[in-house]
């Protein structure tokens, strides 16, 4: 069955929804757009990283997949290098339909070299990537879930949403994991002396330089140097990254994945049931690889953060 063409700004909507949505949201909630957009901004930098090679081994199907998260966040220049490797088959199948489309929504952003590219790909068409739409409607924007915490502790919920774009992380996976170790307590103290919003251990607060574990900024900066961390060494997979974050690389690496603990098993299903998604975009300059490969290779479609 042909697909009915969508008008440019109907796809915006439909394939950028959770950023576009945002233009009504709270002044409150202006720190949660400026992260995703930061994002966008880093996973865009990312891609163009690997689809060039620019010190990390050149991959145009990763690069593919981070620019299309980037464009369904709302990147205009994720939007435009997506469509050229469209246009040109670099990497991915040649389809000037989805091209057309992404130039479109790159020229409807402003962006003139998009506008002068969309010339060569023939009439618009509306066709568009599945990944600009993936699973948007079964989760809520993280704006939502920062309404929903406790006035008291929003401050907090702000902080890591704001930072997190700074270590390549997702606001959502930052957050996620925030809400399961303390719900967002900065003096929070567990039985192994896990401290602070991160619940560090003081071995990982003496590894990732976190001299104040109880000072709220710190121990998320530390946290978040740990997260990503463990996102490289587990090559994006987020099961196995929040169980070394629950009960340590080491443990994912002897059991060869989730380690059979009640407390991380629970941990790794709350976190995947904030996430929904088991790969992450990972910086590999971050850490060498472990010796546990990811659930899931990345494909060209990509996960939905």
């Amino acid at each position: 069955m042909a697909r009915r063409k969508r008008s440019v700004r109907a796809v915006l909507a439909a394939g950028i929804a959770v950023v576009m949505a945002w233009g009504t949201a709270a002044a409150d909630d202006a720190a949660v757009v400026t992260a995703f957009a930061r994002h966008a901004e880093y996973l865009a930098a990312e891609a163009q990283a690997h689809e060039h090679g620019e010190g990390v081994p050149r991959d145009l199907a990763r690069a593919a997949v981070l620019y299309c998260e980037a464009a369904r966040l709302g990147d205009a220049s994720a939007m435009y290098s997506l469509g050229w490797m469209y246009a040109n088959g670099r990497g991915l199948e040649r389809n000037d339909g989805y091209a057309g489309t992404l130039f479109a929504m790159a020229a409807f952003l402003g962006d003139g070299q998009a506008a002068r590219m969309a010339r060569y790909t023939g009439e618009y068409t509306g066709a568009t990537p599945e990944c600009l739409y993936a699973r948007q409607a079964e989760e809520p924007p993280v704006h939502d879930i920062v309404g929903a915490i406790p006035r008291e502790r929003q401050r907090i919920a702000r902080l890591i949403v704001e930072r997190a774009p700074e270590y390549g992380i997702h606001p959502r996976l930052a957050l996620a994991i925030a809400l399961t170790e303390s719900n967002l307590e900065p003096a929070a103290l567990s039985p192994k002396n896990a401290m602070g919003v991160m619940q560090l251990i003081p071995e990982t607060a003496e590894r990732f330089n976190v001299r104040k574990p109880y000072d709220p900024e710190e121990n998320i900066k530390g946290g978040l140097a740990y997260l990503r961390w463990l996102l490289a060494y587990f090559r994006g997979d987020v099961a196995h990254a929040a169980a070394g974050y629950n009960a340590g690389e080491g443990a994912v690496d002897r059991y060869g994945g989730v380690p059979p603990y009640p407390e991380t098993r629970q941990y790794v299903g709350r976190i995947l049931a904030l996430v929904h998604d088991r790969l992450h975009p990972y910086d590999s300059r971050a850490a060498e690889p472990g010796p546990v490969m990811p659930a899931m290779r990345v494909s060209s479609v990509g996960p939905r953060l």
